[in-house]
């Protein structure tokens, strides 16, 4: 697990040929910058392709399997596979120039809403869904909020997991004797515990994000998808609690880090980062987790995007990968070691069809409390990705203003 990632939303990015480490394959078969057609892709490639992937959300972790699995079952299709991995940050930057070029270097790109909002906006992506729809058919077995974080693609990018995600509480026992149940008690708690609570700078991390997001919703704000207008709550809130945090470090590692050295007592957190670094040993298993007493869950995705030009026999192969990814034996999967809990974004991805590594992990670092609090509390998407740059540049200039640190 990459717990030092960037995870941060581009709205509008510089196009500078930056080229991540490695994405520097032979030419992968793109069509000269001209994407083929719907109607001229087979089902099958013409011979065995090989794909160049790019991942900039950390999904190597759940859907890495997936996809090794299915290129040992269908070599005919696809020969092999070589993985990259990168921040989204710089995602656009690699991917416009070859693009622009028709000199596609990286065939198929696993991202958060962050990098599929990115490229949406500087036009990079084929509109798999509403061009190729009727090959991934498997898409009609999405669960309710996966397929909601479905919708968010507009048609650009097919889901392969997906999480509640949070905002949750992670708290060292030996340190935190009354844990708070709602926000109003966790302000009292930093207020006498101060540099003990602290959270990364939402813009670099999942659970900094989280944590911004579903404050709106716990507070009674007047607006939860309006950062600007309707946040007069949260933004106050969070001015109060940044008098106690000494600093805001610049990605989600170093807040894992500070609670497995005692720098910190108390933190934000999601499911799978609640379960992960205590499974990988980057936390102790003794540190506990608690959900406030009324939230919202703000769910997560991970999507599988494709650059434009490409061609129409490595078109087929990702067609037929990513229809076989989401039937439920593959997609139970994402159950991997937590790190995006539960994973699974379709109906009988079930935990007993999981690799039994995986169950072990469930059943050693999980919770026997996650999986009815996620029946039972609301769900909603994250914010707009405008409403969400948005609110990063609000809270960059009056919260953590003068506290980022990568310390």
């Amino acid at each position: 697990m990459r717990i030092s990632k960037r995870t941060a939303l581009i709205s509008t990015v510089a196009v500078l040929a930056l080229a991540i480490t490695g994405c520097t394959a032979p030419n992968s078969g793109s069509t000269g910058g001209k994407t083929a057609k719907a109607g001229d892709v087979p089902a099958k490639p013409s011979a065995a392709v090989t794909l160049n992937i790019l991942d900039v959300a950390g999904a190597q972790k759940e859907v890495g399997d997936m996809v090794t699995d299915y290129v040992k079952k269908h070599s005919d299709i696809i020969s092999s596979v070589t993985w990259e991995s990168g921040g989204a940050p710089d995602l656009v930057g690699t991917i416009k120039p070859q693009v622009d070029s028709g000199n596609l270097q990286v065939d198929l790109v696993f991202t958060g809403n962050d990098g599929l909002s990115a490229g949406i906006g500087q036009n990079l992506w084929i509109p798999i869904v509403k061009d190729y729809g009727d090959r991934l058919s498997n898409q009609k077995n999405y669960i309710d909020p996966a397929a909601k974080m479905q919708a968010l693609a507009e048609g650009y990018g097919a889901v392969v997991s997906y999480y509640p995600s949070g905002p949750l509480l992670q708290y060292n026992p030996s340190a935190v004797k009354d844990v708070p149940k709602n926000p109003q008690e966790l302000l009292a708690w930093a207020k006498a515990h101060p540099g003990k609570f602290g959270y990364a700078r939402p813009a670099n991390s999942g659970p900094g994000r989280t944590f911004l997001m579903g404050l709106p919703y716990m507070l009674g704000d007047k607006d939860p998808k309006d950062p600007v207008n309707g946040w007069a709550k949260t933004w106050a809130y969070l001015k109060d609690l940044g008098q106690y945090v000494s600093n805001y470090p610049t990605g989600t590692g170093q807040v894992i880090t500070n609670m497995a050295d005692g720098t910190w007592s108390m933190i934000p957190t999601t499911t799978g980062w609640d379960i992960n670094p205590r499974a990988t040993g980057t936390e102790p298993k003794s540190i506990e987790a608690a959900a406030f007493d009324k939230f919202t869950w703000v769910t997560d995705a991970h999507y599988a995007v494709v650059p434009k030009g490409q061609s129409a026999d490595k078109m087929a192969a990702i067609l037929d990968l990513l229809q076989n990814m989401l039937t439920p034996e593959q997609n139970a999967k994402a159950y991997d070691t937590g790190y995006f809990y539960p994973g699974p974004a379709i109906k009988g991805a079930t935990l007993d069809k999981a690799p039994a590594a995986s169950q072990q992990v469930i059943k050693d670092f999980g919770r026997d409390w996650y999986d009815a609090l996620i029946e039972k509390m609301p769900k909603e998407t994250p914010l707009s990705p405008d409403a969400l740059v948005k609110a990063f540049d609000e809270w960059d200039r009056t919260v953590g203003v003068g506290k980022y640190t990568t310390k």
